[in-house]
């Protein structure tokens, strides 16, 4: 069955090939480990996972790269402000290689935590900065960098078309409206490969131009090459790419090779919430951790993400991510059913199924299509482990972790036991208050518990009860 998939470069859905063989080779844009990932970073890696999952499930081997940029992505894409790597570093009072060590493990494992498999092959930038010189050199052998007193900068006047992702006029290219004109550049618009670096900064290596530190496009595009070649499957990243990282990518590898990179270029649209931009000043970038506060857990986060398109917006909300818990554990329950039942169901049926589920996601990762004929197999009446075996073979694209669905379970309700002794009393006394409909002895019980941390919501399943997000820097 045809895989066709969205490519960002022809603005249309393409049949997928690989280039060489039956193995894809695929480049996805990682982390800078500077901070926490928010779920809004991670729909981009949920995004990744499915891909390569829908690849596999194909029949396609893959050889996947995966940078960790630790070091030299500025603080705007305009090659200015700080390291965003020195910038954690000096706010935490550690050094940059600590900072990165830290963060880079705490990313790994919420990967772990949203089952995300991890690329064959992960490059960390400072582990690669000999590649990333010789990318330079050669750049500059073929006449499309020079050297300012600031570093060494790309010559975008030496390309036959700039830019060719965005689609954009080169007026409009410039990152931000307000940037200061660098009269040793030979055109606005051209971005730095290579930074000298001041003094007091710590990161620095030696090069032919002083002691200095890459560009955050110059990294993907040379662990690219090294591993991939000088063109490769598939590209992926996030839409705020396309404008400026990816564009420069392209712009690099051409005056390197003579070549695009990637065949296919692949962006996943941006998470909102509550409808508008999610940002560390509004105070709404959620990590997983926030949301398992919430008994939300990081695959039920995952379950949510399936309910839009990948090159859709999507908007959560802690209503919305409380509903995919539910649906979570709904569908866990459906899968444990059939696979104790004993209804035998015809062969046909179970193909067609099939079939309907490798359309949707064949279709450029129709997840939400995807999910409707999950949802169908889960609610059949006929209870079969037939059902539940064509379940598990869905989840080896949705990698909700189904196999497991018995351990979660058990272990949401040991959750639950596990509150405190006076807060399941004061439940209790609750509960036994609304039998004798006292409310205001309710209401009274309602507020002692807020004040205690704790949130109570009473449903037609009866009362739910879940420790409220503690406030920071309350007053």
């Amino acid at each position: 069955m045809t895989l066709r998939l969205y490519n960002t470069l022809t603005r249309k859905k393409e049949n997928f090939q690989p280039l060489k063989g039956n193995e894809v080779r695929m480049y996805s844009c990682g982390p800078t480990v500077y901070s926490y990932a928010h779920i809004g970073n991670f729909r981009a890696y949920v995004f990744m996972d499915t891909l390569r999952r829908v690849l596999k499930m194909n029949g396609y081997t893959l050889k996947h790269v995966m940078n960790i940029t630790d070091v030299g992505h500025l603080e705007s894409d305009a090659d200015e402000g700080e390291d965003k790597m020195e910038k954690a570093a000096r706010k935490e009072n550690k050094n940059p290689y600590e900072i990165a060590a830290f963060y880079t493990d705490i990313f790994f494992r919420d990967m772990g935590r949203l089952n995300i498999e991890r690329p064959e092959i992960i490059a960390k930038a400072t582990e690669h900065i000999a590649d990333m010189l010789d990318f330079v050199k050669k750049l500059m052998e073929n006449g499309y960098a020079y050297e300012t007193s600031k570093g060494i900068y790309f010559d975008i006047s030496k390309l036959d078309h700039y830019p060719v992702l965005s689609n954009r006029n080169l007026e409009e290219q410039i990152a931000g409206a307000r940037v200061e004109v660098d009269e040793e550049k030979r055109n606005p618009y051209d971005f730095a490969l290579w930074i000298k670096a001041p003094k007091n900064h710590i990161m620095k290596w030696d090069s032919p131009w002083g002691l200095s530190y890459p560009g955050w496009h110059l990294e993907c595009s040379a662990m690219g090459r090294k591993y991939l070649g000088d063109e490769f499957d598939i590209h992926t990243g996030g839409v705020d790419h396309i404008p400026t990282h990816h564009e420069n990518e392209i712009a690099q590898s051409k005056g390197c090779t003579g070549k695009i990179p990637a065949k296919f270029w692949m962006h996943v649209e941006f998470l909102q919430v509550d409808g508008g931009k999610m940002s560390k000043s509004l105070g709404n970038t959620y990590t997983l951790d926030v949301l398992q506060e919430k008994h939300i857990e990081p695959l039920a986060y995952k379950l949510f993400c399936y309910t839009a398109h990948y090159r859709t917006k999507l908007n959560f909300t802690f209503e919305s991510a409380i509903s995919s818990q539910k649906a979570l554990n709904r569908l866990r329950e459906s899968y444990l059913l059939h696979s104790q039942g004993k209804e035998k169901v015809k062969e046909e049926e179970i193909e067609q199924y099939k079939q309907k589920f490798i359309e949707a996601v064949n279709d450029d990762l129709n997840m939400p299509l995807a999910m409707g004929i999950v949802w169908e197999v889960a609610r059949q009446k006929q209870k079969s482990e037939q059902f539940a075996n064509l379940l598990l073979e869905f989840d080896k694209v949705l990698g909700l972790d189904l196999e497991k669905a018995k351990q979660y379970l058990e272990q949401q309700e040991k959750e639950k036991l596990e509150l405190p002794a006076e807060i399941i009393e004061l439940v209790e006394k609750r509960k036994k208050a609304r039998e004798k409909k006292d409310w205001a002895e309710s209401d009274r019980i309602r507020e002692e518990l807020q004040q205690r941390g704790y949130g109570l919501k009473d449903t037609k399943d009866g009362m739910e009860i879940e420790l409220l997000q503690k406030k920071e820097n309350e007053g």
